[in-house]
This record gives structure tokens, sequence and C-alpha cells, in this order.
């Protein structure tokens, strides 16, 4: 059953990236893709976010590959990436640490010095779930109002009428 579930859910992956295929196209998406909720950019100057930090969060994000592992580039990647000096990536990094949305990991190996900081991103999650619940109720009250809107219409009067047979 599990094996059926894991296929299953195989398959759906599939034909999901299919699609963004259809609008992306395979190469660019070969490349590389990050994933980010809408709700981070919808919101972003509800969360205290301007442009250069969305940018410098996508670049984080896509670091970001799996839930255990903390994406680690250096800010010298990231303002090669933006055209901006790595001094302001720390600036904006350090303003989002201050602001709660994220947490630097400092690495230090004994020995041979830092290594790049690991970012953590449960202050901005944290921060952007009540966002994502008011999104979530206001598409639920447009799918009410169109239901209620189809209802008031009235039951359709094209029926079935049986095969006579004569």
């Amino acid at each position: 059953m599990e094996i059926n579930m894991a296929k299953q859910k195989t398959e759906q992956n599939t034909k999901h990236l299919r699609e963004n295929e259809k609008k992306w196209t395979k190469p660019l998406l070969d490349a590389g893709w990050t994933m980010i909720p809408n709700v981070i950019f919808e919101r972003q100057k509800a969360l205290g976010l301007d442009a250069i930090d969305i940018n410098i969060l996508l670049h984080l994000a896509s670091y970001w590959w799996k839930a255990g592992d903390l994406p680690h580039p250096g800010k010298k990647r990231i303002a090669d990436a933006i055209g901006r000096e790595p001094r302001t990536i720390q600036r904006r990094i350090a303003r989002m640490e201050a602001g709660g949305l994220i947490r630097r990991i400092e690495r230090r190996v004994p020995g041979v010095g830092s290594k790049t900081n690991l970012y953590e991103f449960t202050g901005l999650i944290t921060e952007a779930t009540p966002f994502a619940a008011e999104k979530i109720q206001e598409r639920k009250a447009l799918e009410a109002a169109r239901d209620a809107k189809a209802s008031k219409k009235g039951k359709s009067k094209l029926r079935v009428v049986p095969k006579t047979t004569d």
C-alpha cells in the first residue's frame, strides 16, 4: 500500500513538473528552480521587506534543498548575483535578523576559521502564517460567494426525458 501511495505521489509530482515545464521550459527548470510561498512577496510591505530583501531571501531559499539542511551561500555570491556590494547584503541580512525574520547561525571550525553562515527561516514563516491564513479565508469566502450565486440562479431547467418506445 505504501508503495502505491509513493508511486501515486511521484506521478502527481511528475505531472506538476510537466505543467511547469510547459510554462518555463525544461532547460530552465533543469538548471534549477526555487519554491517560495506567494504570501511572502505579496505581503512583503506588511512583513517589513523591500525588493532587495525579497531578492536576498530568494537567493537564500534557492540553496535550501531539504528541510533539515539549512542554506549557507556566501554574502559575496548573493551580492554578485544581484549587483550589490557584500556589505549591503550583510546589512540587509542583519536587519532581517533584528526584525526576527531570519536567524544567522555562525559556523566556526577550530584551526580553520569561519565558514559561511547558515540561515534559518522560522521567524519569517511565523510572521507570514497569519497572512496565509487570511488569504485562505479570502479564497473560501470567494468560493462560498460563487456557490451562493450559483444556487440563487436555481436549478437547471434542463431535464432528462426518458426515451419512449413506440
